[in-house]
C-alpha cells in the first residue's frame, strides 16, 4: 500500500509493481492522484502480470492486509510555498499506529527519506520494529553507486 502524494515515487511504484506482478493499493487525497499516464501504463502492465492496481482516497482501505506500507514526504523540495495547504490536505493520511493495525501483522514500513516524523509518519512507526527505512536507504546507495560505475565505464570504453 502506498499512502500519500501521487508523486514520482508513487508513479515508480505503479510501474515496478505492475511489471513484477505485485498488487498495489494507493490512497491519495483528491487532487493528488498519481499521473494518469502512469496509471494507464500500470493498468496495461497489470493485464500481463495479473497484478491488481487499486486507487482510493481511503488510507484504511488501501492498507487493509498490506504486507508493505509505503509513504513519501508530503512537501517535496520546491513545494515549500504550498506547505500549509498540503499539510491540511494530507491530514488523515499519516502512517501511524492506528492505521498499520489494519495491515498484515508482519508488515514492513518503507519511506525513501527524508521523512518528517509527525507529518506523513508517526515516530512510533518509522522507528518501530517493522521499519525498513535504513535497509532501504543502504540498498539505494549501492544501486546509485552501480549506476555511476556503469555510466563512467560506458563513457570511457
Amino acid at each position: 500500500a502506498y499512502i500519500g502524494d501521487g508523486n514520482n515515487v508513487c508513479n515508480s511504484l505503479i510501474m515496478a509493481c505492475a511489471k513484477t506482478g505485485v498488487d498495489l493499493s494507493i490512497a491519495t487525497p483528491s487532487g493528488y492522484e498519481p499521473s494518469a499516464q502512469y496509471v494507464g501504463l500500470g493498468r496495461e502492465a497489470c493485464k500481463i502480470s495479473e497484478a491488481k492496481l487499486t486507487l482510493t482516497s481511503s488510507p484504511k482501505e488501501a492498507v487493509q492486509g498490506a504486507q508493505v506500507v509505503y509513504t513519501d514526504t508530503w512537501v517535496s523540495m520546491g513545494q515549500e510555498e504550498e506547505s500549509a495547504k498540503r499539510l491540511q490536505d494530507f491530514a488523515g493520511y499519516q502512517i501511524n499506529e492506528d492505521l498499520v493495525r489494519l495491515a498484515d501483522k508482519d508488515y514492513i514500513f518503507m519511506h525513501c527519506l527524508p521523512a518528517h516524523r509527525g507529518q506523513e509518519v508517526s515516530a512510533g512507526v518509522i522507528d518501530g520494529p517493522h521499519s525498513a527505512i535504513f535497509d532501504e536507504a543502504e540498498n539505494r546507495l549501492h544501486v546509485q553507486k552501480a549506476i555511476l560505475i556503469f555510466l563512467y565505464t560506458s563513457k570511457h570504453n
